[in-house]
């Protein structure tokens, strides 16, 4: 073994310590380097372990939380398509409760030889989680994009739409219609793009109404689950504390909290406006049809192929974030706020019934 890595390391050029990573698949290594002793290694005829053979040129890896959620068939077909168009074969691995983990589903895909990886709203998204994983991934030599979240301790190239300005969009909206007592309904604090519609959210709060920091952050902001289940339980807590609009992180979370609005005897939008976040197929045929912040998902979703395709041909992105701007798309689930209406009402009295 001793005589194999001097060998190994004086063809590529580098230390006996240099092959051991490569070989061991340690993160720490530059690609340039990699590539080295992976040439060596064919060069002095000596085989590659299993994980350091030449990669499938036609298997790329997507790996999303769910399917349940209709934004994610829809970001899976854009980045499908995509990939098909350039000569891959997208290989779809989803999480399920008490299914496969991102990092079990990571390395069957690694295992199965894929190009790369794209991940959508994985544990990078998540503030608690271990970052390692991603390091130990790019030391194996596997190319990966991350869609949804963002850490500075993962290096590699990330693809966002701007949570800040989304928030921005839905509050400015609600309060053009008179609404001042408006809730925000999202999923758990630790996740980066509820942090950040969190931010958003206070800021145009502030801007617009003047509300102070804490008095938003405790009494108008719900954090609750990305579920239907979840928007209704959050929905419950902000119409107790006389929330006449709520925008919710989520479509699905929308339609929760419809479906609240209605079980409290209140109509939307003429009690209660809803907005919600995606723009999921099919979502503009609900009742009433949802007025959402419309997540760029095409855009999105070639960006990442795009970016992926670049790591895997040798030029890779720098480590950075791709952010791509929302879109506001109302429909009818939003109308001026009952005290507007009630006021205008007042100021209209027909002659002869003062």
């Amino acid at each position: 073994m001793t005589t194999r890595l001097a060998d190994i390391a004086a063809q590529a050029g580098v230390s006996e310590a240099t092959v051991s990573r490569v070989l061991n698949g340690k993160p720490g290594v530059a690609a340039t380097t990699r590539q080295s002793v992976l040439a060596a290694l064919d060069v002095l005829g000596y085989e590659r372990p299993v994980r350091l053979r030449q990669r499938s040129e036609g298997l790329v890896g997507l790996i999303t939380p769910e399917l349940e959620n209709p934004i994610f068939p829809a970001l899976a077909q854009v980045i499908g398509q995509a990939l098909t168009r350039q000569g891959y074969t997208p290989v779809l691995a989803t999480q399920t409760p008490g299914g496969s983990t991102e990092d079990e589903l990571t390395e069957m895909l690694v295992d199965r030889g894929v190009a790369g990886i794209i991940f959508v709203s994985g544990l990078h998204a998540d503030t608690s989680a271990d970052m390692q994983r991603y390091e130990q991934l790019r030391g194996r030599g596997v190319p990966f994009v991350l869609i949804d979240g963002f850490s500075p301790k993962v290096q590699a190239p990330f693809i966002s739409p701007d949570d800040r300005a989304a928030m921005a969009l839905a509050v400015t909206h609600l309060v053009s219609l008179g609404h001042t007592r408006i809730g925000l309904a999202l999923g758990p604090k630790r996740f980066v793009p509820v942090q950040r519609k969190i931010e958003g959210f206070v800021r145009t709060m502030q801007d617009l109404l003047g509300l102070a920091t804490a008095d938003i952050e405790e009494r108008l902001v719900q954090h609750s689950l990305y579920t239907l289940e979840g928007g209704q339980a959050a929905t419950a807590a902000l119409i107790d504390r006389d929330c006449t609009a709520i925008v919710c992180a989520s479509d699905m979370m929308a339609l929760g909290a419809i479906r609240t609005a209605r079980q409290r005897g209140l109509e939307v939008p003429d009690d209660i406006s809803v907005v919600g976040f995606d723009d999921s197929p099919l979502i503009a045929f609900t009742d009433p049809p949802l007025t959402t912040v419309r997540k760029p998902v095409p855009a999105m979703g070639q960006a990442a192929v795009r970016t992926l395709l670049e790591e895997i041909g040798g030029t890779p992105a720098p480590h950075s974030e791709f952010v791509f701007m929302p879109e506001l798309v109302v429909r009818g689930s939003t109308a001026s706020s009952p005290g507007d209406r009630n006021r205008a009402q007042e100021n209209h009295v027909p002659r002869g019934t003062a």
